[in-house]
């Protein structure tokens, strides 16, 4: 895909991950649609980004994935402002096992209303112009963890979604290509002190401890370059990592469980 003149919705767009994800989309010659619960960073955000890439190329949206009104009117005004859609980056999450029904909604649920309103903008069926989603994962969702066992859980099923709709049978239904890049550890801007308070005992921090503590970081920046690779090379229904600074690179699943 080249990602030239390319429209772009990102949802938790306004900081970490997401933001870095537009901003590697605009550099990269895309227009950007950023849709986040923080209205005052996010239109702020945008207002920079058309600053720096041009007038016209970034758009706010307030959005809480987890209202779907409020998400499909977001799909609408990006639409209007910039004529069509080509590409949905479902990366709204949260990290907190306390309170673990809103996390399963923004997680999960959040990611599956994003991706049908996708295929319903986006699939060729519909009347769209085909194009790809991409859901952020975490490598949470291809391994377990003991200290977060709700918040891995909800990275699994983004993967059984991702596999599942990526399939191409839906591919050629749709002509809409849906992959999963999944981050290692990630230095954001959430402490790992507001982490310990998502975890759901205050007995799991030895777990925490004994998974984080050392563990090495990488920038936000090199998960948006993972993003460019995926969305340029990526076939439908593949799973990529992103950890350690390192290129994406895709996952290989057994044929047979």
């Amino acid at each position: 895909m080249d990602l030239k003149g390319k429209v772009a919705l990102v949802t938790g767009a306004a900081a970490g991950i997401g933001k870095a994800y537009c901003e590697e989309l605009l550099r990269h010659g895309a227009k950007v649609s950023l849709c986040d619960l923080n209205s005052e960073v996010g239109e702020k955000l945008a207002e920079q980004f058309c600053t720096k890439y041009g007038q016209g190329k970034a758009l706010f949206c307030q959005c809480d994935v987890t209202d779907y009104p409020q998400f499909e009117e977001s799909f609408q005004k990006t639409v209007s402002a910039f004529g069509g859609l080509d590409i949905v980056i479902n990366n709204a999450g949260i990290f907190n096992d306390r309170f673990w029904e809103l996390e399963v909604d923004v997680n999960l649920n959040g990611v599956i209303r994003g991706t049908l309103l996708a295929l319903r903008f986006l699939g060729r069926e519909k009347g769209g112009r085909g194009g790809a989603v991409v859901t952020t994962a975490s490598t949470l969702g291809l391994q377990p963890c003991a200290a977060v066992p709700i918040y891995t859980a909800t990275k699994h099923a983004l993967i059984g979604f991702t596999r599942s709709f990526g399939d191409p049978f839906h591919m050629n239904l749709s002509g809409v290509r849906v992959m999963a890049v999944c981050p290692g550890a990630t230095k954001t801007d959430t402490h790992s002190d507001d982490i310990k308070k998502g975890l759901l005992s205050p007995e799991y921090e030895a777990a925490y401890h004994r998974d984080y503590d050392n563990r090495p970081h990488q920038m936000v920046e090199a998960v948006a370059k993972g993003l460019i690779h995926i969305l340029q090379k990526g076939s439908s229904g593949s799973v990529w990592i992103v950890e350690n600074q390192q290129p994406a690179r895709e996952v290989k699943f057994p044929a047979n469980y």
